[in-house]
């Protein structure tokens, strides 16, 4: 019984050192064997967010859970749309799934918790306007206000002109903003002709 005690003890200080937050594989490839992640998980000392990734029961509470989760899960995916949209605050609506974009082309994520809806992107305009913002101590990627902007007009049948025009009314009250950026994304995205009455008409 000691013995499972201090297997349990280690691993959940590799955990901790990791930040409290871990995946069944890097857990694995920690030394740590299945069993005793189980364990700790049937203890009640490991939450299980989603398939495969653990949180310690006694670190804080996570403040941006589904979006860390969503990260370690894709982490060639970026935050897009409406999730974008209320990370950036440049929305009022609550996503009930996180928005994701993926390169056309990779590969399905198999995510049974959160609902994640995907967007597939060409190459040049996926890796626009990435930033990376450390959430909980995990590196999410996030796309920029002006890249989501440009992103809502793109997918505007699919989201709703009542967002996108929130989006930019919201866009407009943002200091600094980076209208060479906006344009230079909307060029490429192919929207500069969508954006552009709309943007003379506000901005």
């Amino acid at each position: 019984m000691s013995q499972q005690r201090t297997a349990a003890d280690k691993a959940k200080a590799l955990i901790l050192a990791r930040g409290g937050l871990i995946r069944t594989r890097e857990a694995i490839n920690l030394g740590i064997h299945p069993r005793t992640l189980y364990s700790l998980r049937d203890s009640g000392e490991l939450e299980e967010l989603s398939r495969g990734f653990y949180q310690l029961i006694k670190e804080k509470q996570l403040e941006y859970p589904d979006l860390v989760t969503v990260a370690l899960r894709v982490p060639n995916g970026v935050l897009c749309l409406v999730s974008a949209l209320s990370f950036q605050g440049m929305t009022t609506q609550v996503p009930h799934s996180i928005s994701l974009a993926l390169e056309k082309g990779a590969e399905q994520p198999r995510i049974e918790y959160p609902p994640v809806t995907i967007f597939r992107f060409s190459h040049a305009c996926f890796k626009l306007g990435i930033e990376t913002h450390q959430l909980d101590g995990v590196p999410v990627k996030i796309y920029s206000p002006e890249k989501t902007l440009v992103d809502c007009f793109k997918f505007r049948n699919r989201i709703g002109m009542d967002i996108v025009l929130e989006a930019l009314k919201l866009y407009q009250q943002r200091k600094p903003k980076n209208l060479h950026a906006l344009m230079q994304y909307a060029e490429v995205c192919r929207v500069a002709s969508v954006m552009k009455p709309y943007l003379e008409a506000t901005l």
